[in-house]
């Protein structure tokens, strides 16, 4: 950390507490550029987070004034200074669901858990989606066919092609827009958290809370359980996929009506949306900056891709696409894709 930013972050934690930091532990650095500090004085501590993408900045400060509000738990801003691309925000430990889930497995208590997850989605999707400022949406305020162009296209350019899958360039282009032109047949007006997962769903004092939900926009009410119930390295059983499923739809219903049937013919195919958008930014942060998490990752997303095409979740003739991703599921599992 640099002098000045230790500086910067001491003005703000002086000014929300009146203690001086006395020490500065960095988080390891994940999926993202933003980078996370444990600010640390004799009776206080708070995360400070520098990011230099002041529209990101902007969306996170946002959404989560507007969470607070509506009762969702969520991390408390204390101090920001966006001209110096920092803030301040509540301190909820180190405990995430993911963390329990590869510890205890998925126990009685970690799927208590993953239902109030999804239970507290529903509030977000719905009840916070409903007067939230969507203007501050970055990069864009839905996710609609360009949305879902790039993370086509994320996976296309940074796993499919640095993997050597051999493909017909413009007959995997006209699979894109058959699965755009599908999803885009669901309401997307709903707020979309973007990336729910296990990873961002905090655990103190046996309460849930909920960061890394600055990419938010609207979109279907599909992708987000997906998210969460699909992650790759969750590795959930797949009896336990579909029974979490039904429990958010159960949910869901208590707050709209939706007809359950209809919802699963396009869930499963923002599950594979989201599978290879994820794929896209294993090969981006696992091949090009070289982190072996991103690259261990891979197999899970892989076995995911290989049940939902022989259980035939994906009705849609997308011969090229399901071609190169039957050349993936080729390749041994156990080892890594990319040298």
């Amino acid at each position: 950390m640099s002098k000045t930013l230790q500086e910067n972050f001491n003005i703000l934690f002086r000014t929300w507490c009146g203690e001086e930091i006395y020490k500065i532990t960095p988080f390891k650095s994940s999926g993202s550029n933003r980078k996370y500090f444990r600010l640390i004085s004799n009776s206080f501590s708070a995360i400070g987070v520098h990011n230099q993408d002041k529209k990101e900045n902007n969306a996170f400060l946002t959404f989560a004034e507007h969470f607070l509000n509506k009762g969702l738990s969520v991390p408390k801003v204390y101090q920001h200074d966006l001209s110096n691309n920092i803030y301040i925000q509540e301190d909820l430990g180190d405990n995430t669901l993911f963390d329990l889930l590869l510890t205890n497995g998925f126990s009685e208590k970690v799927e208590m858990y993953y239902h109030e997850a999804l239970k507290q989605l529903v509030k977000f999707q719905i009840d916070a989606g409903i007067d939230l400022d969507y203007s501050v949406c970055y990069p864009r305020d839905r996710f609609d066919l360009q949305s879902i162009l790039w993370d086509l296209n994320y996976f296309k350019y940074y796993f499919l092609k640095p993997a050597g899958i051999q493909f017909d360039e413009q007959e995997l282009e006209d699979d894109f827009n058959t699965l755009v032109n599908f999803l885009l047949q669901t309401e997307i007006d709903f707020f979309m958290y973007r990336d729910f997962q296990a990873r961002n769903i905090m655990i103190k004092n046996e309460q849930l809370y909920f960061i890394d939900f600055q990419g938010g926009r609207k979109g279907a009410l599909q992708y987000d359980p997906a998210s969460l119930i699909w992650s790759a390295r969750a590795n959930l059983p797949f009896s336990q996929k579909e029974n979490l499923l039904n429990y958010y739809l159960d949910e869901l219903n208590k707050r709209i009506k939706i007809n359950d049937k209809e919802f699963k013919k396009y869930y499963y195919g923002y599950v594979l949306i989201r599978i290879l958008q994820t794929l896209g930014a294993y090969g981006f942060r696992g091949y090009l900056e070289r982190k072996d998490h991103f690259l261990n990752s891979i197999p899970f997303a892989l076995n995911n891709i290989k049940w939902l095409l022989e259980n035939n979740k994906i009705d849609l003739t997308l011969n090229e696409l399901i071609s190169a991703l039957n050349k993936l599921l080729k390749i041994d599992l156990d080892k890594k894709i990319f040298g």
